[in-house]
């Protein structure tokens, strides 16, 4: 009877990674399937993500309005005011004005992709020694360059090429996320091996 108990209450701490571990595989197969989506129809993709942003900006204009009425003083409801409005206009603007606005978008794309492998880099290097991944290393590869190739073509390529270079992107952020996830799910299978080894 205290054996059963005594297996049972080691398992337990089994339990969460394995939901972790499904949980990691959905998304980056959903990543995979969003990935492909883009690359098959990147205008499509491309004028997606322009309404995207632009009902996002829409949505920040708004929500800075109502923080205007937070009753923090009347300087900050101004330049809550100022922002909403900002925002707003810059929303409606890129919603009427999508194909326009492919091009400032690419450009921001470029940019936000060679940051983040900055600082994915600097992540990497941060990292101990056991938690670092290859795969790690090539997303991050993989996205400085997808940076630079965007920034070499602009603007000539705004029209295409954020769809398929955000694809691409998409795809590599989830294979690596479906190796990372695999390998969580090789170390839990390996740490209940031991687990059951080390029982009397």
């Amino acid at each position: 009877m205290t054996t059963t108990n005594s297996t049972e209450g080691l398992s337990v701490p089994g339990i969460m990674p394995n939901k972790i571990d499904r949980r990691s595989m959905v998304i980056a197969g959903l990543f995979i399937v969003l990935g492909t989506a883009a690359i098959v129809e990147p205008g499509v993709a491309s004028v997606a993500a322009t309404i995207l942003v632009a009902w996002l900006l829409i949505f920040g204009g708004v929500t800075h309005l109502i923080g205007a009425f937070s009753g923090q003083g009347w300087g900050r409801a101004i330049w809550q005011v100022l922002l909403g409005i900002l925002y707003i206009a810059g929303g409606i603007y890129f919603r009427m004005h999508y194909l326009l606005a492919l091009g400032t978008l690419t450009l921001l794309l470029a940019w936000i992709l060679i940051a983040e492998a900055i600082i994915g880099f600097i992540a990497y290097a941060r990292a101990p020694r056991e938690e670092r991944s290859s795969w790690m290393l090539v997303n991050c590869v993989a996205t400085l360059l997808l940076g630079a190739l965007i920034r070499l073509h602009w603007p000539s390529s705004s029209v295409w090429a954020i769809g398929t270079l955000v694809g691409v992107k998409l795809l590599i952020t989830g294979f690596t996320r479906l190796m990372l996830g695999m390998a969580v799910r090789r170390l839990a299978s390996q740490r209940e091996v031991q687990i059951k080894e080390s029982l009397p």
